[in-house]
């Protein structure tokens, strides 16, 4: 077993005032099952870009491995999933590769077709099974899961379990917690590496929030007392110092003993004063350095309306069909008032062909949709290029300003983002400004196609707890088992050879 040290990293983007790592310093062993976690724009991927040695900040890291980066870029995607792997392979033993894809589901088609034509789900496992078949890499894995199903994301929690030597930044729970054994994460001013899966993370990390925050509480009443106690001596010392120099009762002036006497009490009372303010001001600074990484949790608001019809949505007996080639049939079921649905399947099974059905982007091959009259949608799309002015873009959102960016600080959003062209944004940052102008919407019917990708898992728990509190009507397509079983979503399971509900 061996360590990887990284030692007073300090590290900011050109032309950026802020640092992303300031004085960072912690260790890691080479054969943990490492989880990776922290609030969109903490560093996460910037923190993988300069093991690699892709960027290079102030400080130093230590490493007796060589760091391999996932996901990396073929550069051909007309080769095959093995022709990739034999590139890979400096000693060409490509049975390495083959060892490692039998335990990830891929059909055997699939490794002599082009890499282009696979699904996204497809080329993530062909990637990390070329990369672990090369040997004393350790791996650096980002976002994995984003292009997998349900059934996917087990089967590579599964396989990832059984290995030892990697970083993985993942979102998801569940997937963390089947495949990982210590976690990292970047929180508001530190880096902490705790043993355990998430789920032991994520208790740890509520216990020491509530702790500070109790100190947090316990401190206020001693700085109130503080402060009255500072007013009290501020008031004695005042008028110790106006009798200083007076005429005593019978006209007379003070001796020039009393006057020295009436100084000195005057100064003690001064000093105490003084010393009462001091201990108030290291009060105050105990108590921000205590709340250093305690995370901001608001809750988040919905604005749904409800329709005067029931049933919003009907659909009878329906078939998709791309290309004359029918990807999914028989579909049949309604859209009430309060449901909230989450559509789960394999990936090409047809879940955002739904949502394009009701959105009207795609009619059906056969059978009947039927929309309430009037009908309001909010959508959250799977994909969209942001580009430009977030002010524009609220703008032709038709948001209120002022709504849509206090929805984006809660959702951990620095206000120096906001002047940032929104193509310099993250991913997870991209999302959470659609997720942010549907919230501003006052919708009927909300449609949100895999609205978690990318997204952090403190604001998954923000977005958990608005759907529960709120019930907007809503329909999305998700892949995160925890995120599902806590908002108490009705499942409607889609395959291409039929369809069931739960």
């Amino acid at each position: 077993m061996a360590r990887i040290q990284i030692s007073h990293l300090t590290f900011a983007y050109d032309g950026s005032p802020d640092l992303i790592f300031d004085d960072a310093s912690f260790q890691i062993d080479t054969d943990w099952k490492l989880g990776f976690v922290g609030r969109n724009g903490r560093g996460k991927t910037t923190l993988l870009r300069i093991l690699t040695g892709e960027l290079d900040g102030r400080g130093a890291v230590s490493a007796p491995v060589a760091f391999d980066y996932f996901p990396f870029p073929v550069s051909d995607p007309a080769l095959s999933p093995i022709e990739i792997a034999a590139d890979m392979d400096e000693e060409g033993q490509v049975w390495r590769f083959m060892k490692e894809i039998a335990c990830l589901d891929v059909a055997d088609d699939a490794l002599t077709r082009s890499f282009g034509t696979l699904s996204g789900g497809e080329q993530a496992k062909v990637l990390l099974a070329a990369l672990f078949a090369r040997e004393h890499h350790f791996l650096l894995i980002d976002e994995p899961t984003n292009h997998l199903d349900l059934e996917g994301r087990r089967v590579l929690s599964r396989y990832l379990n059984g290995k030892k030597g990697f970083i993985l930044v993942s979102h998801d729970r569940a997937f963390l917690d089947g495949c990982v054994d210590h976690i990292l994460s970047i929180n508001r001013a530190t880096i902490d590496v705790q043993k355990g899966n998430y789920s032991s993370w994520e208790e740890n990390k509520r216990r020491q929030d509530q702790y500070e925050l109790n100190e947090n509480e316990r401190l206020k009443g001693d700085i109130a007392s503080l402060r009255s106690a500072a007013r009290q001596a501020r008031t004695w010392a005042d008028k110790v110092e106006s009798t200083k120099i007076g005429i005593k009762p019978g006209g007379r002036e003070k001796s020039m003993d009393a006057r020295a006497f009436i100084g000195e009490k005057s100064r003690r009372m001064q000093q105490r004063r003084k010393n009462i303010e001091h201990r108030i001001d290291q009060e105050i600074e105990e108590k921000e350095k205590l709340l250093k990484d305690v995370e901001k949790n608001d809750e988040l608001k919905i604005f749904p309306q409800r329709h005067p019809a029931d049933r919003l949505v009907t659909c009878r007996d329906v078939a998709i069909a791309y290309d004359g080639r029918t990807i999914l049939d028989g579909l049949t079921f309604e859209i009430r008032n309060g449901d909230v649905i989450a559509l789960t399947g394999k990936n090409g099974s047809g879940k955002s062909s739904v949502i394009r059905l009701i959105t009207g982007e795609l009619a059906p091959a056969r059978g009947e949709i039927r929309l309430a009259s009037g009908l309001i949608l909010s959508i959250v799309p799977q994909q969209a290029e942001l580009s430009g002015s977030l002010k524009d873009f609220i703008r032709d959102s038709g948001a209120d300003e002022t709504l849509f960016k206090t929805i984006l600080r809660k959702l951990d959003f620095k206000r120096e983002q906001f002047d940032k062209d929104m193509a310099s944004f993250s991913a997870g940052q991209k999302k959470k400004a659609l997720i942010a102008r549907s919230l501003c919407q006052k919708a009927h019917l909300y449609l949100w196609d895999e609205p978690l990708n990318y997204v952090d898992v403190l604001s998954r728990v923000q977005i958990e707890r608005l759907i529960t509190q709120f019930r907007p009507t809503m329909m999305l397509v998700e892949h995160d088992q925890a995120f599902i079983d806590h908002i108490s979503a009705r499942i409607i399971a889609i395959s291409s050879e039929n369809m069931q509900k739960s």
